[in-house]
C-alpha cells in the first residue's frame, strides 16, 4: 500500500480524486478492445467532493477494470496489443499523454447480490452488459457487472484544495478556537493547505487568484 500511493503523491501531492464507472457501458459479447474503443471520452463519473465532470490530463492514475472478456476485437488499434493490461495502459496512454499509468484487468466482475443496493436500469441483463432496448428485466436480476474504477492525481485538484481554505478562513473558526484550537496553529494548517494546492498547478490549469483570495 505504501508504495502504491507513493506512485500517486510524488512531488508534494497527497491528494487523489476517485472515479468509476458502475457498471462500465459495453454491450453483452463485447471484447475489451471493443469497449474502450467505444468511448471517446473516458466513462467514469467523479466519485470526490469536487465539481468536475471530466479531467482532460493527470499526473499519475490507477485504473482497475475487472468484468469485461479478454477476446481481441478484430477493428480495432488495440488489437494488437498482448494482454488486457496492455490493452488497457495504450488505451490510458491515448486519453493522458505524458500521465504515469497503472493498470489492471480482471476477469471477474463486481458481484452485486443483496444487500447491494438496486439502483439498475433495466436496460442491464443480469450480467450487468447493455441490452439493445427494454425488455422487461428487472433490475434484482443484475447479479454482477463490469466495473472501470480510478485514483487520479491531477491539476484540477487545486481547486478543491483551494476552495477548502476559503471555506477554512480563521474568522470562521471562532468557536473552534476557543474549545481548545490556537489561532497560529490554524493559520499553520491553512498554509500547508495553500502549499498542497500549489503542488498541483501547471503551467495551462493554474489560478493564482484562488490563492490570492485565501490570504485574508
Amino acid at each position: 500500500m505504501l508504495h502504491f500511493a507513493d506512485s500517486l503523491a510524488f512531488s508534494g501531492r497527497k491528494v487523489v480524486a476517485a472515479w468509476a464507472a458502475l457498471p462500465l457501458p459495453a454491450l453483452s459479447g463485447s471484447s475489451l478492445p471493443d469497449v474502450l474503443s467505444a468511448h471517446q471520452d473516458v466513462p467514469w463519473k467523479l466519485l470526490s467532493s469536487w465539481k468536475e465532470h471530466k479531467v482532460s490530463s493527470c499526473f499519475a492514475q490507477s485504473v482497475v477494470l475487472r468484468g469485461i472478456s479478454q477476446e481481441k476485437a478484430t477493428r480495432s488499434p488495440l488489437h494488437s496489443c498482448e494482454s488486457p493490461e496492455q490493452v488497457l495502459q495504450h488505451y490510458l496512454r491515448s486519453r493522458f499523454p505524458g500521465a504515469f499509468s497503472t493498470a489492471h484487468v480482471l476477469q471477474q466482475p463486481c458481484h452485486t447480490q443483496a444487500p447491494f443496493p438496486r439502483f439498475f436500469s433495466p436496460l442491464l441483463t443480469g450480467r450487468g452488459f447493455l441490452r439493445d432496448r427494454a425488455q422487461g428485466c428487472s433490475s434484482a436480476a443484475v447479479g454482477s457487472i463490469p466495473v472501470l474504477a480510478a485514483l487520479q492525481s491531477c491539476p484540477g485538484l487545486q481547486r478543491l484544495l483551494s476552495g477548502l481554505c476559503r471555506e477554512l478562513r480563521p474568522r470562521r473558526w471562532g468557536g473552534s478556537c476557543a474549545a481548545g484550537l490556537e489561532h497560529d496553529d490554524v493559520q499553520e494548517a491553512l498554509e500547508e493547505l495553500r502549499t498542497l494546492a500549489q503542488c498541483y498547478e501547471t503551467a495551462f490549469g493554474a489560478d493564482g487568484s484562488e490563492d490570492e483570495a485565501d490570504s485574508d
